[in-house]
């Protein structure tokens, strides 16, 4: 009996030793965030400053996308499987969605609302301009009673870039505004993104008309008829409509000028000789990249753990540290191209706030900073979804503009009928 005594103390003495030394660990709480993101579009220190500031308990995750498209696609795919794993983009905590696909997001049921922003600082810190853009219906409808679907972190412009040397070789005025792409000592050496709204959107701005033009018998000078002609003088115009080889086709020298957004066309233009860079001084469409939560919890499942049940509790923390003034400096350092959203209404104020000094090269352009003058930014404007007014025009100028089958000017259309469709708005960037 002794024996069995001495054997039970023993078991006890070193059950009660492991449970202090079990007591003696600290184990920290760790917090997940998945973020997926748009390669380029996250300035590095902001996750290196991020991970500095949160601490062990964060345990962040993230990944990049080649394209907007990608993101987009991938949750797409998920929510027409109606399957989604641990591991899947429609999983991930956070994405970033181009402010001209929300709508088609918002509709297609791929990401939610964004719970109590309304709370949030970050939402507080926002120009006005940015929460009435934001604030969108289930139709993805511009709507001041409706929810919140993103949170922007940069924005940016459409922009003309053109080479210089050709120019000067051959003794063609510089470019200022999109009516200098209808001259004709242009015509065949022009690249451009294929994105419908902003096809017609530089035919409206040279036409003196807007970007979100809803009737252009009425908003229009020479309506519905005036439109197609310019428009068709366009197409003559420019020699390729190619959103992934716009870019390539310029710095080939197979042609003089590329029109897109400032987010392709600056990091671009540095690695080029003797280009210039405008914004039009009739004004532009602007771009902005946003933060938004995919739609996990309409899934029934037990894949994702508790993400079915919400995204991390750390979302909003993520995007004020992202709107933070502070954040602003890589942008105005151009190692990032765009600007911080709260420099949307007072941009010069605010990046003079800022050390601004890079070693980055210096290009030929009238932007401030990556930004727009004054001047000009007054006259620019963000895309807003097409009305069913617009949808009308835009069919009619399909219907009427001359088909081609193949080339260039068949892609453009093809791209043009497959998007309205949709009855839904698509520029696309």
């Amino acid at each position: 009996m002794e024996s069995y005594s001495g054997v039970d103390n023993l078991a006890n003495e070193e059950m009660k030793a492991a449970f202090e030394e079990w007591k003696s660990k600290t184990y920290a709480l760790t917090v997940p965030l998945r973020i997926i993101t748009l390669r380029g579009s996250v300035p590095p220190s902001w996750i290196k400053d991020f991970v500095q500031v949160q601490g062990k308990r964060l345990k962040l995750r993230t990944e990049f996308r080649s394209s907007l498209e990608a993101i987009f696609s991938e949750l797409t795919s998920a929510s027409k499987k109606n399957q989604i794993e641990a591991q899947s983009t429609m999983a991930a905590d956070l994405i970033t969605i181009g402010d001209s696909w929300m709508n088609l997001a918002i509709c297609e049921g791929i990401i939610e609302p964004i719970l109590d922003a309304e709370e949030q600082d970050w939402y507080s810190s926002l120009p006005d301009k940015w929460k009435v853009y934001l604030r969108r219906n289930k139709n993805g409808q511009l709507d001041p009673r409706g929810k919140i679907w993103g949170a922007p972190y940069r924005w940016g412009s459409m922009v003309i870039a053109y080479n210089k040397t050709k120019f000067e070789r051959h003794n063609v005025a510089p470019i200022e505004d999109w009516k200098d792409l209808w001259r004709p000592e242009l015509a065949g050496k022009i690249s451009m993104v294929d994105a419908p709204r902003e096809v017609l959107g530089a035919v409206l701005k040279y036409m003196g008309a807007s970007y979100n033009s809803n009737d252009f018998s009425s908003q229009v000078s020479g309506g519905r008829t005036a439109v197609l002609q310019k428009f068709s003088a366009l197409r003559r115009q420019v020699r390729l409509f190619d959103s992934m080889h716009y870019l390539k086709a310029f710095g080939a020298g197979d042609v003089w000028v590329a029109v897109g957004w400032s987010s392709d066309v600056l990091p671009a233009a540095k690695r080029m000789p003797n280009v210039t860079v405008v914004v039009p001084k009739s004004g532009t469409s602007l771009w902005a990249d946003l933060w938004a939560i995919p739609a996990a919890s309409t899934f029934a499942t037990d894949r994702i753990g508790g993400r079915v049940r919400g995204p991390s509790p750390l979302i909003h923390q993520w995007i004020e540290f992202c709107l933070q003034p502070a954040r602003a400096l890589p942008f105005c350092q151009e190692i990032v191209p765009g600007a911080s959203p709260l420099a949307l209404t007072r941009p010069y104020n605010f990046i003079e706030s800022l050390e601004t000094t890079s070693g980055a090269p210096k290009l030929e352009t009238n932007l401030i900073a990556g930004l727009p003058p004054p001047e000009i930014l007054c006259k620019c404007e963000f895309l807003e979804p097409l009305s069913k007014e617009a949808f009308v025009d835009y069919q009619w100028l399909i219907a009427h503009s001359p088909k081609t089958s193949d080339g260039w000017i068949g892609s453009i259309m093809k791209f043009f009928t497959s998007t309205l469709q949709h009855l839904k708005y698509a520029p696309f960037r």
